[in-house]
């Protein structure tokens, strides 16, 4: 089965979908940073950096897929167009990115497609924006359902909870999503996930490094997979003035339990969040600098938010250390990803058996 990527980033969405056993083509998006990043770990499917909302680019994929078919688009669109524009204007400008997802599926005629977004997009607009969506796939032949999926259900150490359209071709079958795999008393922690990585108390570590101790758990056994080699866990190097406040804060606490006087400087929701290491991460964002190691006093590194977010040790990250905190911090959770691959999959598959 082949899958193209649109908005792809540096690709969560598409390498849980890879894992499931689906071919990736092609992942297009604007952000060479985050290209770099998906050419580097998906197996030579090539990276196209172009403006989905313009036909130019829809040929540039056709010319890449060749002969073969695309069987599956999967998708993450901006949504900051729907925040400034009403149902009534859904074919506005500012909505073209999700438009062009909704015009490649009619284009290609793909069996499945899975679009994900955040969960507030599901009552924006009392849910009508939900609504025309959900309305013009059914008008191209779809069955389609959408649901806010928690990845902590699916594997994942952390809270990260995301909207998500699945699509099946009327021909092929009904959507059905895939049965969440732990319960909440069995979800996996921050420690779970990054206990065994090196502390980086005395120094800031080096961009490939080795283990220093073995996996504690079977989650960090299924993270390094084969890798012999630690990338991108890297420290940084804050002001004595931070270390000493973020060691005021207790474990899960925030600005809210330092003393009068300090960390006066942050004072918003998230200011001086230490991560609690006995519960599955907050959501992993884009390296504001406010989320910090449940033990150590710095924020953790692009490794541990990777960890976090399911990327395995292999999945290697490019560029600067912000744009890969931004790459990883924008990615769809790739344990969560394949659960969604594998539901597309056999949706397909018990079709193509009932067709025998």
């Amino acid at each position: 089965m082949n899958a193209i990527d649109l908005f792809a980033g540096c690709g969560g969405l598409s390498k849980g979908f890879m894992d499931a056993g689906f071919d990736i083509i092609v992942g297009v998006d604007n952000d060479q940073a985050a290209l770099n990043t998906f050419a580097k770990n998906h197996n030579g499917a090539v990276s196209l950096n172009a403006d989905l909302s313009k036909q130019e680019t829809f040929d540039e994929i056709k010319r890449i897929a060749g002969d073969r078919e695309i069987d599956v688009v999967i998708a993450g669109p901006p949504c900051q167009g729907f925040s400034l524009t009403g149902p009534r204007n859904f074919d506005d400008e500012r909505n073209k990115l999700y438009l062009a997802v909704i015009e490649i599926v009619k284009q290609y005629q793909p069996k499945a497609f899975i679009i994900e977004n955040v969960p507030g997009m599901a009552t924006l607009y009392e849910g009508q924006i939900k609504d025309e969506i959900l309305h013009r796939f059914k008008k191209m032949g779809y069955n389609i359902e959408c649901k806010i999926l928690c990845a902590a259900d699916y594997g994942v150490p952390q809270m990260r909870k995301r909207l998500i359209f699945m699509g099946i071709r009327k021909d092929i079958g009904t959507p059905k999503f895939p049965k969440e795999k732990l319960a909440p008393e069995n979800y996996l922690t921050c420690r779970d996930a990054v206990s065994d990585l090196p502390s980086l108390e005395n120094d800031l570590g080096t961009e490939e490094a080795e283990y220093n101790k073995e996996p504690l758990t079977d989650y960090q056994k299924l993270m390094r997979g084969n890798c012999s080699i630690l990338y991108n866990h890297i420290g940084t190097n804050h002001t004595q003035m931070v270390k000493d406040t973020i060691a005021l804060v207790p474990e899960g606490g925030n600005y809210k339990d330092l003393p009068t006087g300090w960390g006066e400087s942050r004072k918003f929701h998230m200011a001086w969040t230490r991560l609690n290491g006995n519960a599955p991460a907050r959501t992993v964002d884009t390296g504001h600098r406010n989320l910090f190691h449940y033990q150590y006093n710095r924020v953790p590194t692009v490794r541990e938010s990777a960890r976090m977010q399911s990327f395995p040790d292999d999945f290697i990250f490019t560029g600067t250390k912000t744009q890969q905190s931004r790459q990883v911090g924008n990615a769809v959770p790739p344990l969560l990803g394949q659960a969604l691959g594998e539901a597309v999959l056999s949706i397909i598959q018990e079709n193509s058996d009932n067709e025998e």
